[in-house]
């Protein structure tokens, strides 16, 4: 073991950011040293986040309207129908009048997809409502790919399956050599991390520039998306276990509100929620477009009732006397 030592400037560093990246005033700044070794800690280097992150499920696969597809083709080889390529194109066209109705002049987007050919053939269709100019860029994410059912899937053997998960519970029931709900969490947290990572470093921001105006668009599949909601919204299993799934073509945004903090009652409607599966604590977590880092865990609960179930009904103080 060896190690190379820090300038005699360096050697008081301390952890001094939240997880947004920014300067905790409990510290003094970094010195001037330690500023250009370690040049992301900069407040030069702060970034915008994106306007929205917009989730869409691909189009209409073969296998949406012949599961016997799933016997001959391998699942990451089903593609669209002629009616899934018309939901992907209808799709871009929604999501370009939303974009452009901010009458922002400098307005972007990049996009994450899945590998699986349904989900890379809905990208080129929904692409096509986009000029060049407007694509910041793409990247193929193994990590939003399906839930991984099994090789070459047997029918009725699926079904069998199928019933085994809805008596088991949707989350926890692990396909026969494929995955589970909880499996695909797992993987869906690694991308979370390398999405966070990517904001904050400004992956989508030409050289030089710091634009607010950048969407974020991931294109993926139905369960695949709500366990990434889940995942960011820190929902309980039971609340995921509620969600329905997307339409083929259809998308969900998560938009920023005054604080920065992203929230689905931004674009969606109360309704347009409750059908996707929301409940009321959901809803109301939802609210708290401007919620700020920290006030989450304290002023805006949405499911520890559940946990503390002696505590209903008692107006509990803390020591500085709020309830």
């Amino acid at each position: 073991m060896f190690s190379v030592p820090l300038p005699a400037s360096c050697s008081r560093i301390r952890c001094c950011e939240d997880t947004l990246g920014r300067r905790s005033p409990r510290f003094a700044p970094l010195p001037q040293a330690a500023e250009s070794l370690f040049p992301e800690r900069s407040q030069e280097a702060f970034f915008p986040r994106p306007r929205r992150i917009i989730l869409v499920r691909h189009g209409q696969s073969e296998g949406n309207v012949d599961e016997s597809a799933y016997s001959r083709i391998p699942d990451p080889r089903i593609g669209l129908t002629a009616k899934g390529w018309r939901e992907a194109e209808a799709c871009g066209l929604r999501i370009r009048d939303l974009i452009a109705g901010d009458d922002a002049e400098d307005w972007k987007i990049y996009f994450y997809v899945s590998p699986y050919l349904r989900a890379r053939e809905t990208l080129r269709g929904l692409a096509k409502a986009f000029e060049f100019s407007r694509i910041a860029g793409v990247r193929e994410e193994p990590r939003l790919r399906e839930q991984d059912f099994g090789n070459f899937q047997d029918r009725e053997k699926m079904r069998s399956d199928k019933e085994d998960r809805r008596r088991y519970g949707r989350f926890f029931y692990r396909f026969p050599d494929g995955e589970s709900a909880a499996d695909v969490y797992d993987r869906i947290t690694g991308f979370r991390e390398t999405l966070k990572a990517d904001i904050d470093t400004g992956r989508f921001h030409p050289p030089g520039e710091r634009s607010s105006n950048v969407n974020l668009i991931i294109v993926s599949h139905g369960l695949t998306l709500r366990v990434f909601l889940m995942r960011w919204y820190k929902w309980t299993v039971e609340q995921f276990e509620g969600l329905n799934n997307l339409d083929n073509g259809g998308f969900l945004v998560m938009q920023t509100g005054n604080e920065g903090r992203y929230s689905l009652l931004v674009h969606h409607t109360v309704e347009e929620l409750r059908a996707f599966g929301l409940t009321k604590s959901m809803l109301d977590d939802q609210m708290q477009k401007t919620a700020k880092i920290g006030e989450l865990n304290y002023d805006f609960a949405t499911h520890g009732s559940s946990f503390f179930t002696h505590l209903s009904g008692l107006a509990c103080k803390d020591q500085n006397g709020r309830q």
